[in-house]
């Protein structure tokens, strides 16, 4: 059953006539959280509004894994914007069903922040529901496309895959942690590095983790 409540909400939405009303009309919508309002907030993400998209974000990360279906059926092949903000909802949810979308951000979408955030998304993917060899094997997946992220151009990129590589570190048996701790010491080592930043990143992380690294 529709909640008319939501449906007068997202009509504010569909009926807002200036930039400002848009905003005030999606923070609304956002707060109430309710998975009715899903495929509005979705809606939202394609709109030229940063200010509304970022609500729209909001709105679906607190909705959660109801909102999850509604976003990947809708995601935008042809509307940049729509894809980078859709990518930034998902890895705010954490849904496994989202893995394939952030590996395919990370690997090739054109802008830094929408890399970053798939970096953290696929660190924080929630796999404690699914049956160990699964959950085993999406963890590697999510560990194949952070190390290859080493590499990114970006360091707002490099820094985000160290907090990935960190976060992901407890749901990976003992051979690819090993890997992950390899790929933290390239980061910490990397004499290539012009941000002194992802070097101690990479640093705090394997001393959280508990490996030495000189």
């Amino acid at each position: 059953m529709i909640n008319t409540d939501v449906m007068a909400l997202v009509e504010a939405v569909q009926r807002a006539d200036s930039a400002l009303g848009l905003l005030q009309a999606t923070q609304a919508l956002a707060a109430a959280a309710h998975p009715d309002g899903a495929a509005c907030l979705v809606e939202v993400l394609g709109f030229n509004n940063p200010g509304a998209a970022v609500a729209a974000v909001d709105g679906l990360i607190a909705i959660g894994e109801p909102a999850v279906d509604t976003i990947l059926t809708n995601i935008d092949g042809y509307n940049y914007g729509a894809r980078a903000w859709a990518v930034r909802a998902l890895a705010g949810i954490g849904d496994v069903r989202g893995l394939e979308v952030l590996e395919d951000a990370l690997g090739k979408d054109i802008g830094p922040s929408v890399r970053r955030a798939a970096a953290r998304g696929l660190g924080q993917l929630r796999l404690e529901n699914l049956a160990a060899p699964v959950r085993q094997a999406t963890a590697e997946r999510c560990l194949q496309a952070l190390v290859e992220g080493c590499r990114d151009g970006e360091w707002v990129v490099r820094y985000a895959v160290a907090v990935g590589l960190e976060s992901l570190a407890p749901e990976l048996h003992p051979e690819p942690q090993q890997r992950l701790h390899a790929a933290l010491l390239g980061l910490r080592h990397n004499p290539e590095e012009e941000a002194p930043v992802v070097s101690l990143r990479a640093a705090l992380a394997l001393q959280r983790l508990g490996v030495s690294h000189g």
